[in-house]
């Protein structure tokens, strides 16, 4: 762990309900009604909503028409990915005034490290948030602390439009009784484990032993036992890779036979190579993926190493998925790739903030 002589200063900013907010931006008139973004044919799914759907219990990744059941009046709008890139680059130029280590992780959040600046890290994060405020009509919230995993944390700690900082002497207490869930990497099934073995909060992980946790859950054990102690000396990366790219598509009508799936698969690779053209150009490819999701929502993929976006390989994919479902129609289908990783020495920036 860092001493207070040596610490490092790392801001975590997320942007609030991006997506939604510049939305009502563009439509004044909505401001104050429960608005989504994404699943407006009614049979996708949310991509976000703003505090106001929030309060019914609609949140991302919720299909659409469960959202619809929980807010009646919920106003759904279609995306605009080039309008939300734009503002994200924006965001990214007055990050840029501030720091050159900035490791973005999607369109509305990033990692800034600010140690090399005389300036309170606070004090900092409050002037990025007020820029933003004032060039783009948008807020973010922040965290601060002496590196990513507990910055991050910090950062949901006064959403919205709101910061938070984790100083060095205080991380023990802030740990102690945060729940594991908020660890990076624990999903539902390790959290689950975790429950099944006493351990509710970081408090309890730092009771066990690092053997005894690298015995229960391998080395990822390892993580549980420096993460609880708010240990964590990942870098800010500003050479992030990317280490895929893809798109889908869920239906107002689901897909009743493999023919119609294909129809679909043809539309999805074209997008994926304009997509790969205009960004990516330059990655080499490693294999395609092929996602498809049935009426029940269960999903599977299928992957086949590629040099490219091959048609006849993609199609295949498609109808080994499809066989899987035994039947079922289908409400989604995806086509990705996963690139090669970039060399040591070769890396450029590939995700857009």
């Amino acid at each position: 762990m860092f001493s207070p002589g040596n610490e490092r200063k790392i801001i975590h900013v997320d942007m609030d309900c991006f997506y939604a907010a510049i939305e009502l931006r563009e439509r004044p008139e909505l401001v104050g009604k429960p608005v989504a973004v994404g699943g407006s044919s009614g049979r996708g799914v949310l991509t976000t909503c703003n505090y106001e759907a929030r309060a019914f219990g609609c949140h991302s990744a919720m299909p659409a028409f469960k959202a619809r059941a929980l807010c009646p009046d919920l106003i759904m709008l279609p995306t605009n990915f080039e309008l939300y890139r734009e503002e994200s680059s924006r965001i990214r130029e007055i990050f840029a005034q501030f720091t050159p280590l900035i490791e973005p992780l999607s369109l509305d959040e990033a990692y800034l490290d600010v140690s090399h600046l005389d300036s309170e890290a606070g004090t900092i994060a409050w002037e990025i948030r007020e820029r933003i405020r004032l060039e783009t009509g948008l807020t973010a919230s922040a965290g601060i602390a002496p590196n990513k995993f507990l910055a991050k944390i910090a950062s949901d700690w006064r959403k919205p439009d709101g910061q938070f900082e984790v100083r060095h002497e205080e991380i023990r207490d802030f740990l102690t009784d945060l729940p594991v869930k908020k660890i990076w990497g624990v999903g539902k099934r390790t959290a689950e484990r975790l429950k099944q073995a006493g351990i509710h909060t970081c408090g309890n992980l730092r009771e066990r032993s690092e053997v005894e946790l690298v015995q229960r859950f391998g080395k990822f054990g390892r993580s549980l036992y420096h993460l609880s102690r708010g240990i964590d000396d990942r870098p800010v990366n500003p050479h992030r890779e990317r280490k895929s790219l893809s798109n889908e598509r869920t239906f107002r009508e689901n897909l009743t036979s493999l023919d119609e799936g294909l129809a679909k698969l043809e539309e999805l690779i074209v997008e994926l190579r304009d997509d790969l053209s205009g960004r990516h150009e330059e990655r080499d490819i490693r294999e395609c993926v092929v996602k498809v999701k049935f009426e029940d929502f269960q999903s599977t993929s299928a992957q086949r190493a590629a040099a490219g976006v091959e048609t006849e390989a993609m199609r295949e994919l498609l109808a080994e998925a499809w066989e899987r479902g035994e039947g079922k129609s289908v409400r989604l289908i995806g086509a990705g790739v996963r690139f090669r990783p970039v060399a040591a020495g070769e890396m450029e920036q590939l995700e857009m903030f």
